[in-house]
């Protein structure tokens, strides 16, 4: 004779609200599908509408453009930037002179002047400073007199404008001396001198 099972075993028993386990799982059930449709509305995963993706697409085109036109632009300053520091560098080693020879050249060139104009010399005095910013480059002030008479003056400021050592009269003074024609003149010159970056300390 067949045995005779038990079903109300298997049956389907709702779940007890008052179970606290139980009704915090329902909740967190409900609140992660109301998550889901809320991204689904938020991110479109499925796509939009012909006109939200012509929109997208448009706006997509101008921040396209406006970073080609960004990118152009900085290129533009970059070779600038370049053009600049070549040109600085040129005129440095042009007009500037190097600081292991630059005492005997510059002395030469102001007695080469002072020769060719027929000043009378008097003793010299030299400073050298770093200019401010520049590890490489240093201003050579010259505090320096001389004796002459005016058209003596006036083919030694030339000469000075003329030399390629790009010195600056900063200040200039003469004052006639009691008899004769000879002037006093007392000069304060600039100029500008490189080291080489090996050698900076």
């Amino acid at each position: 004779m067949p045995r005779s099972f038990d079903l109300s075993r298997f049956a389907f028993k709702p779940p007890q609200l008052r179970d606290p386990r139980v009704a915090v799982r329902m909740l967190l059930g409900v609140l992660l599908l109301a998550n889901l449709v809320a991204a689904v509305v938020a991110f479109k995963p499925f796509g939009g509408s012909p006109e939200d993706l012509r929109r997208e697409q448009a706006e997509l085109g101008r921040q396209l453009a406006q970073l080609q036109a960004h990118l152009t632009q900085t290129r533009a300053l970059a070779a600038k930037a370049e053009q600049a520091r070549e040109a600085g560098d040129h005129f440095l080693q042009q007009y500037t002179t190097d600081r292991r020879t630059t005492f005997s050249t510059i002395v030469a060139e102001l007695e080469r002047a002072a020769k060719d104009s027929g000043m009378k010399p008097k003793p010299a005095s030299f400073t050298l400073e770093q200019v401010e910013g520049s590890e490489t480059v240093y201003q050579m002030t010259i505090t320096a007199a001389y004796e002459g008479t005016y058209p003596d003056l006036l083919k030694f400021v030339n000469a000075l404008d003329k030399s390629p050592r790009f010195l600056i009269i900063s200040s200039m003074t003469a004052s006639p001396q009691q008899s004769g024609n000879t002037l006093n003149v007392s000069f304060r010159l600039d100029t500008f001198v490189r080291e080489a970056p090996g050698n900076v300390s």
